[in-house]
């Protein structure tokens, strides 16, 4: 039998995975722990007690199994004082503002109250997406129009629904526009003005899905949809079958050409060749040309006016007899236009609707509000133009104008999120893709490309930046993954970083990065699980360092967000109601209360009730004592009478949680190989504290009364295969763990 001091320096690494605990070998096993709960792991690889749950509003919701997700958190910030946290719900939507550390409810936009409806719905809560720019706040879902959050003052909001810019005289509205007709249909409207326009498709095409009422399918989602013919748009009004519609013409199905000078003549013949790009004709068509100047020596009488399409050179091309012959081969006609109602493929309608779909991600990037996919375009991506967030015209592909971008890469990639960093990041269903940033180059109309990366594809929870990758959870949810760019390959990987710590990745819902949290230099990334769990990521590549811990609390965690260095969360306490809470306070009550003691009573009314027990925490602003566990009394309030000699003036008024660490088996390397499955013992333990208040060793207990720093050695015994050391503390006071050091006996 022989003596051997064996020590864990850090707990850089934080929780790891049982099946780690053979790879005593790895610099992972001695600087992590079986279990790290409600301890957060410090720059210096040293552990700290989490802070505390402030309660914040009480949201008057209780647990429903059906629909489990009932508010979804997000940030809005216009500048660092100017702060608040946005709650969507079923139909509502809370904003509370953050001012001189507090939180306040300030607006409540509800279904009754809203100019505009809202169409938040319980059931799809964890799938919105949201991008800021200024005081307007863009939520977005495949189901219903975009909305904008506008701040309107400094207290108050409005939800409105997002609407195209339109050209001066209402004829044009700057929306993207698709083809979603089978190749080779054509549109043939029954005129070039007027309403109730007959609108024949050759193939079935419009929706038939809704009521017939009489011969018209009026709640048809073509209703109100807007078509273009040659660029012409035409809003539907009605639905009589699968090839027929109603509409309303905007101002004239006319074009004029993007050629100037687009006709060729021919000397001594009357044939007149037509340069009008995609103009969808196939011979015999009716068409008006106005606007034509002499040319050939053909006058103008014998150019513009009633004409019939006489053939069709190409899809670019086509001819038609003039009432004159040239007398000379020429180019000209000047600046044509030409209207007609005739059958034509060149036809297409607004890409966003309630038929096809509203975009299901929107991030800003290089000045330009961006949307990605749609129920019937799963992979594009519309620009908008520079500057102009309203304004989706492609034009004529200038560098400013709009650009519409399918990520053609083989496999339909459902987008779900979009991120600007260092490129715009995309991430889909089932891959992960970017549009390249380029050098000293905006992104335009002829640079623009897709580029497809890595195959996992992403769950509904939206990625966020941390240490210069973003972090998401592949689509099975059960791994976190970093999105990377690297130099030496030239292109981004998607390592997963959640491998050493599988077991704590359960059904992720909510994810949010808080920058210096819990009053640590450090960025953690916070994610909730189905289990109610809620697990913390922190990671610095510079040093090789990353670290997951859990946190838990008598109750389930939901949505989070962070704002600044402030991390919020959506508590279901011990009763299912749902809570808004901060991480906040040294101190370690969860849903805690914070008041002045009146007349020896604290007042908990607006969480607790009679009969409730809680934990006391009181302060003279300076000094904290814990007094123990109270019972909520009949007016609501905690008495202390019991301890009015003691000088405290406030105090906190919680739930207790406990922290808790278990060590990978203590191991060791002998001359003749490790210790690994031998029986063996721990004479002592012992720990470098700092601040500890209170803790258990294996059961062997520590109290002070100011807090203590320094080593502490606890005496153990019993053998064991597996020998562990359990670190805990449940009273709500403060702990600090550096490391430590084990006496094994082999």
């Amino acid at each position: 039998m022989q003596k051997i001091r064996v020590p864990i320096n850090s707990f850089q690494f934080g929780e790891v995975s049982d099946s780690l605990l053979s790879r005593v070998d790895t610099s992972v096993y001695t600087a992590s722990a079986q279990r790290v709960e409600n301890m957060v792991v410090m720059a210096e690889g040293a552990v700290k007690k989490r802070t505390g749950l402030k309660h914040i509003y009480d949201y008057g919701i209780t647990y429903n199994a059906t629909y489990p997700e009932q508010s979804h958190l997000f940030p809005f910030i216009f500048d660092e004082n100017e702060e608040y946290v946005i709650s969507v719900e079923h139909q509502k939507v809370r904003c509370f503002r953050i001012e001189d550390g507090t939180v306040t409810l300030v607006s409540t936009l509800t279904q009754d109250t809203s100019a505009a409806a809202l169409p938040f719905d319980q059931e799809y809560l964890q799938e919105y997406t949201t991008a800021q720019y200024g005081d307007v706040k863009f939520i977005c879902h495949p189901l219903f129009a975009p909305r904008m959050l506008t701040r309107t003052g400094l207290t108050s909001f409005e939800i409105s629904t997002y609407s195209f810019d339109q050209r001066a005289d209402n004829s044009v509205t700057f929306q993207p526009y698709s083809k979603f007709q089978a190749h080779g249909t054509t549109l043939d409207p029954s005129a070039t003005t007027g309403t109730g326009i007959t609108l024949t498709t050759s193939t079935d095409y419009w929706d038939t899905t809704g009521t017939q009422t009489g011969s018209d399918y009026l709640d048809s989602l073509h209703v109100g949809v807007t078509v273009r013919y040659g660029k012409n748009e035409i809003v539907i009004t009605s639905v009589q079958s699968a090839t027929q519609a109603t509409g309303n013409v905007v101002d004239e199905l006319s074009i004029r050409l993007a050629v100037l000078n687009p006709f060729r003549t021919i000397d001594g013949s009357t044939t007149v060749e037509v340069t009008q790009i995609a103009h969808g004709f196939s011979g015999s068509e009716a068409i008006t040309i106005s606007g034509a100047s002499a040319t050939g020596g053909i006058n103008t009488g014998n150019l513009n006016g009633a004409r019939t399409v006489s053939g069709i050179i190409d899809e670019n091309t086509f001819t038609f007899t003039a009432g004159g012959s040239a007398s000379s081969a020429e180019d000209g006609g000047g600046q044509v236009t030409i209207t007609t109602h005739a059958p034509s493929l060149d036809w297409d309608e607004q890409a966003l609707s309630a038929k096809r779909g509203y975009p299901a991600a929107v991030e800003f990037h290089q000045n330009r509000l961006v949307f990605g996919g749609s129920i019937a375009e799963p992979d594009n991506i519309w620009f908008s133009k520079i500057g102009s967030f309203f304004n989706f015209d492609v034009g004529d592909a200038a560098d400013d104008d709009a650009i519409s971008l399918v990520a053609a890469t083989g496999d339909v990639n459902e987008i779900r999120y979009l991120v600007s960093n260092r490129d715009l990041q995309i991430f889909t269903a089932s891959s992960e893709l970017y549009v390249p940033t380029y050098l000293n180059q905006a992104i335009t109309p002829t640079n623009v490309q897709i580029r497809k990366q890595t195959p996992y594809g992403s769950e509904h929870i939206e990625p966020m930046p941390v240490d210069g990758a973003t972090i998401f959870v592949q689509r099975n949810g059960k791994i976190v993954r970093e999105y990377l760019f690297t130099d030496t390959e030239e292109a981004y990987t998607s390592t997963a970083v959640s491998t050493i710590a599988s077991h704590l990745i359960s059904s992720p819902k909510y994810m949010a990065v808080v920058h210096s949290g819990f009053g640590l230099p450090d960025s953690y990334a916070a994610i909730t699980s189905g289990n109610g769990d809620l697990v913390l990521f922190s990671s610095n590549r510079a040093e090789k360092r990353a670290s997951w811990t859990r946190v838990t609390t008598n109750g389930d965690f939901g949505s989070v967000v962070a704002i600044e260095d402030r991390l919020f969360a959506n508590v279901y306490d011990s009763d299912g109601k749902l809570q808004l809470c901060e991480f906040t306070g040294d101190v370690g009550l969860d849903l805690y209360l914070y008041g002045a003691i009146s007349s020896n009573l604290v007042d908990v009314s607006a969480l607790y009730s009679s009969g409730d027990t809680v934990d006391v925490i009181v302060t003279d602003g300076t000094n904290l004592s814990h007094l123990g566990s109270f019972t909520v009394n009949a007016g609501d309030d905690v008495d202390l009478t019991a301890y009015s000699g003691l000088g405290f003036t406030h105090a906190y008024v919680g739930v207790k949680f406990t922290a808790k660490i278990v060590t990978n088996p203590i191991d060791a390397s002998m001359g003749n190989g490790p210790a690994t499955g031998s029986i063996r013992g721990m004479t002592n333990v012992v720990l470098d504290l700092k601040s500890a208040r209170s803790l258990t060793v294996n059961g062997h207990k520590l109290v002070t009364e100011t807090g203590f720093t320094g080593k502490k050695e606890f005496r153990l015994l019993g053998y064991s295969r597996d020998p562990q050391i359990t670190i805990e503390q449940n009273d709500p006071l403060s702990l600090q763990i550096n490391g430590l050091v084990a006496e094994l006996i082999v």
